[in-house]
């Protein structure tokens, strides 16, 4: 069964950094393209990064580039997303989702609460 474990989301001010990171399980972690997306209350979900199997290229919101940074680790199946310079307007749900498959398939964490707030 697909699982994820997500962690590091919390309580940061402004300008403070946070780490999340997401352990997956029940496919194959490699041949899926990872993504963090996020959520705000009213708001859309929205893409913030994500990264192929490889770790070769990423792609970020433009919200988000320069002060976000996603990576992985195919050994340990875990992708992390280091967050920097915060903002209140970075306050969201923050959810791990993996993409792939034949037919594709993607699959969604639970999510993990980050809150920007002095």
């Amino acid at each position: 069964q697909v699982h994820f474990v997500e962690s590091g989301g919390g309580l940061v001010q402004p300008g403070g950094s946070l780490t999340l990171s997401c352990t997956a399980s029940g496919f194959t972690f490699s041949d899926y393209v990872m993504y963090w997306y996020r959520q705000a209350p009213g708001k859309e979900r929205e893409f913030v990064a994500g990264v192929i199997g490889t770790g070769r290229y990423t792609n970020y919101a433009d919200s988000v580039k320069g002060r976000f940074t996603i990576s992985r680790d195919n050994a340990k199946n875990t992708v992390l997303l280091h967050m920097n310079n915060l903002r209140s307007e970075d306050t969201a749900v923050y959810s791990c989702s993996a993409r792939g498959g034949s037919p594709v398939y993607q699959y969604w964490g639970q999510g993990t609460q980050v809150t920007v707030s002095s």
